[in-house]
C-alpha cells in the first residue's frame, strides 16, 4: 500500500484486498439520472464541526473528497442547524429524524444520551449511554418497516455521535472509548468478532509519539502559527507529538487527524462484515468524525491546525469513498455529508482583527441563580444553565410558593444586564415573540422540558467560563451554520446557495427511497435533489 494512503497506519488488510481498480474514477464521475432506482447503500457523513464556508474556504487545495463532491455534488453551502442549542447531540439528532430537538427529545449534549442503565460494553468502566430520551423514529426505522432484511452501521468518535443518527433502533452502534471502540448494553452485551479483532489489533495505542506535521509546504497555509490564546499558549506550533506513554495516547487520540482515519477504517471492516449494500434493497452506514470537533475547539476556526485536519480529512475521506466503492463492487453509493453544528473564532482572535466578541461565564450566572434561590428558602433546586439555557426542578419552586414566571423574570433581568447577552427570554415571553432567535429557541425545547428562561449572544460572543479554547452552542450564525452535500444515484450536481436545514435530509432521503416517516416531519424535500414530484 503506497505510504500516501491516509488509512495505511491502520490494519491495511482489508483495504489491500479491495484493489481498487481504475473504472472508478469514470463511474464516479459521470452525473447519475435524476430518479434513478434507490441506491443499495446511503452513506451519511457528519463532520463534527463542519462549518458551512469551510468547503470554499480552501476549495483550491481539496484533492480528495471534498474536491470530488464540490464537482459531483449537490452543494449547500449555506445549509445550517434551525434551533438554539447548536451542540453535537441535537445536531446529530436532527439528521435522520428529519425533526427539530423540540419534536424528538433531544434540546442538548446534557439531555443527550448519558444513561448510567446502560453501561458500556468492550471497556471497564465508562460513562453509559443510549437513545432513552429520543422520540420519535428516523429513516432507518422508517426503511426496517419496508424491508425486513434491513441492515444499518453508525461508528463515530463520539457516542452521540453514533447513537443519535440512528435514534432508538437497537443494532450495530459504536463508538470510541479508552483506547477502543465500544457500544452500551442498550444495544448488546458483547461486542461482535469483527470489532473485538479489531480492536485487539491495537491500532490507537501505535499513534503514541506519532508527529502531527503540516501536510502541504509551509506557504501553502495563510494562518499563523503561534496565536497565544491557542490551547492557552500551550503547544500551539507544529509539529505536535502525540503523547509517547500509549495511555495518555488513546485519550488524548481524538485530537489527531489519524482518528478519522481509524474511524473510517473500522466503517470498512464494519461494512464488509455486516455485507452492507450488498442486497437488493437500501442500507445505512452512518459516521460521525469527530477530530474537527477537538482541533477547532483548542486551535479555533481560523488556525493552521484546524486547516490542516481539513486538508487531511479531504484526502483520508476520498480514499474511504474510493474503498467503499470498490467493497460494493463498483455500486456508488449515495453519500450524504454534513457538520452537526458550526464554531464562533476565538473571542481574542475576533477583537485583534477589529471584530467584536467575548466570553460571557454560565458559571457566574449559575452562582447567581443557585444564591438567589437558596435566599428564598430552595436548597436544591436543581438549576442546570448550559448553553443558554436554565432547567430547574419547576415542582420544587411551587411547593415553596414561588411564582415560576416571577423567578424567571428576576433571573432574567440579571442576565440581561450581563455583556454579550442580546435576549433572554421566559416561558411566557417565547411562546408570542417573531423575533428569529425565538423561533430557533421553540425549534429546541420540548414541551415537557422543565426550564426557567433561556438566552441568545451577541455576535462573536461564546459562552464560555474557559480561555483556551473557543466552542459553539448559541444562534449566532458560525454555530448554526454547516454545509449539506447530496452526491450520487439520483442526484445531479451543482451548487446552490439558497439556505436548506439539516432537517430537510431526512424528507428528501425518505422521496429518494420511496419510504413513508412514521410522523409529520418538520424538513421538508429538498427538490434540487428529490424533484418536485416526490
Amino acid at each position: 500500500m503506497s505510504s500516501q494512503n491516509p488509512l495505511a497506519f491502520a490494519t491495511g488488510k482489508l483495504l489491500r484486498r479491495l484493489s481498487i481498480v481504475g473504472l472508478l474514477s469514470g463511474l464516479l464521475a459521470a452525473p447519475p439520472l435524476l430518479h434513478a432506482a434507490p441506491p443499495h447503500l446511503v452513506v451519511l457523513v457528519t463532520v463534527d464541526q463542519l462549518r458551512g464556508d469551510y468547503l470554499e474556504r480552501y476549495r483550491g487545495q481539496w484533492r480528495g473528497a471534498f474536491a470530488r463532491m464540490l464537482s459531483r455534488g449537490a452543494v449547500f453551502p449555506n445549509a445550517r442547524q434551525a434551533h438554539a442549542i447548536t451542540e453535537t447531540a441535537p445536531g446529530h439528532a436532527t439528521l435522520l429524524s428529519g425533526r427539530n430537538p423540540a419534536h424528538n427529545g433531544i434540546p442538548s449534549n446534557y439531555f443527550g444520551v448519558p444513561d448510567r442503565d446502560s453501561p458500556l460494553v468492550g471497556v471497564n468502566g465508562g460513562n453509559g449511554a443510549s437513545p432513552r430520551r429520543f422520540r420519535g423514529s428516523t429513516l432507518v426505522d422508517w426503511l426496517r418497516a419496508k424491508d425486513s432484511d434491513f441492515r444499518f452501521l453508525s461508528i463515530s468518535g463520539k457516542d452521540r455521535g453514533a447513537i443519535l443518527p440512528i435514534g432508538s433502533s437497537r443494532g450495530p452502534v459504536f463508538w470510541y472509548a479508552s483506547g477502543r471502540f465500544v457500544t452500551s448494553r442498550y444495544y448488546a452485551d458483547t461486542l461482535p468478532s469483527w470489532l473485538t479483532g479489531w480492536n485487539e489489533r491495537g491500532a490507537v495505542a501505535t499513534l503514541a509519539g506519532r508527529r502531527w506535521t503540516l501536510l502541504l509546504p509551509d506557504s501553502a497555509y495563510a494562518e499563523p502559527d503561534s496565536l497565544p490564546f491557542e490551547q492557552g499558549g500551550r503547544d500551539v506550533i507544529f509539529p505536535h507529538r502525540v503523547p509517547d506513554d500509549p495511555d495518555k495516547a488513546m485519550r488524548q487520540a481524538l485530537g489527531f487527524p489519524w482518528m478519522d482515519s481509524l474511524t473510517l477504517d473500522v466503517a470498512l471492516q464494519g461494512t464488509q462484515s455486516l455485507q452492507l449494500g450488498r442486497r437488493r434493497g437500501t442500507d445505512v452506514l452512518a459516521i460521525s468524525l469527530s477530530t474537527t470537533d477537538y482541533v477547532g475547539h483548542e486551535f479555533g476556526p481560523d488556525s493552521r491546525e484546524l486547516h490542516d485536519q481539513l486538508l487531511r480529512l479531504d484526502q483520508t475521506l476520498g480514499w474511504f469513498l474510493d474503498s467503499l466503492t470498490t467493497l460494493l463492487k463498483g455500486q456508488a453509493p449515495l453519500v450524504i455529508m454534513t457538520g452537526d453544528h458550526g464554531v464562533t473564532s476565538f473571542p481574542e482572535d475576533a477583537r485583534l482583527n477589529g471584530r467584536p466578541g467575548g466570553r460571557v461565564s454560565p458559571t457566574a450566572f449559575q452562582q447567581h441563580a443557585d444564591s438567589t434561590l437558596n435566599a428564598l428558602g430552595v436548597k436544591s433546586p436543581g438549576l442546570y444553565f448550559d448553553s443558554g439555557l436554565l432547567t430547574a426542578d419547576l415542582d420544587q419552586l411551587r411547593s415553596r410558593g414561588l411564582d415560576i414566571d416571577s423567578v424567571a423574570v428576576a433571573l432574567g433581568a440579571t442576565l440581561q444586564a450581563m455583556p454579550g447577552v442580546s435576549r433572554v427570554y421566559t416561558t411566557r415571553t417565547l411562546p408570542g415573540s417573531s423575533e428569529p432567535d425565538a423561533t430557533l429557541w421553540r425549534r429546541s425545547l420540548p414541551d415537557d422540558l422543565p426550564w426557567l428562561l433561556c438566552a441568545s449572544l451577541s455576535p462573536g460572543y461564546i459562552w464560555s467560563d474557559d480561555a483556551t479554547s473557543t466552542t459553539h452552542g448559541t444562534t449566532n450564525p458560525d454555530d448554526l451554520s454547516v454545509p449539506i452535500v447530496f452526491m450520487g444515484p439520483g442526484v445531479r450536481s451543482g451548487l446552490f446557495t439558497r439556505s436548506i436545514e439539516t432537517v430537510d435530509i431526512a424528507p428528501t432521503l425518505a422521496a429518494l427511497l420511496r419510504v413513508k416517516p412514521f410522523e409529520p416531519l418538520d424538513g421538508h424535500t429538498v427538490v434540487e435533489v428529490a424533484g418536485k414530484g416526490s
